[in-house]
């Protein structure tokens, strides 16, 4: 990432206004972390700017909100951000890509919980798919995984 917090969020719509891109901050929000960089949207990132992977995943999703494209790929799109901002972002994420063509990849079963088709891949082959309820109801490999991750 270099150029500006704006420039970056405005990538792919370098005519976006300057309220577009605070919203598509706030929806992924990212904006009360840009407000506290030293100049705000204006702050220059480089290599060098100590940015969190998490901070760069919620100016990655701002751009993509800003966007609204038509098909979306996201592979771990959240795997360094918190639970709880996550949670926060989760239904501005779900309106998102209910708009459009999704390929979500996740670990985190949060983020693909209510896909209208989960596909669990492993070692390279298909081994179940279907709805988050279906999957459950299996008792499979996806079952595993979920008990696994929200039961303990």
């Amino acid at each position: 990432m270099f150029g500006t917090v704006k420039e970056n969020i405005a990538y792919g719509k370098p005519n976006a206004t300057d309220d577009e891109v605070i919203n598509a901050a706030k929806m992924s929000h990212a904006h009360n972390f840009i407000m506290r960089l030293p100049d705000g949207y204006d702050t220059y990132i480089s290599n060098e700017n100590i940015l969190s992977k998490g901070e760069i995943q919620l100016i990655t999703i701002a751009r993509i909100m800003l966007l609204n494209p038509p098909i979306v790929i996201l592979d771990e799109a959240t795997s360094n951000i918190d639970l709880i901002t996550e949670k926060l972002i989760k239904e501005n994420f779900f309106k998102l890509i209910n708009n459009s063509t999704s390929f979500v990849i996740a670990h985190r079963l949060s983020t693909i919980k209510h896909s209208n088709r989960i596909i669990f891949i492993e070692n390279g082959n298909i081994v179940e798919q279907g709805t988050h309820d279906e999957l459950i109801k299996l008792k499979g490999k996806y079952y595993e995984l979920y008990m696994s991750q929200y039961v303990s």
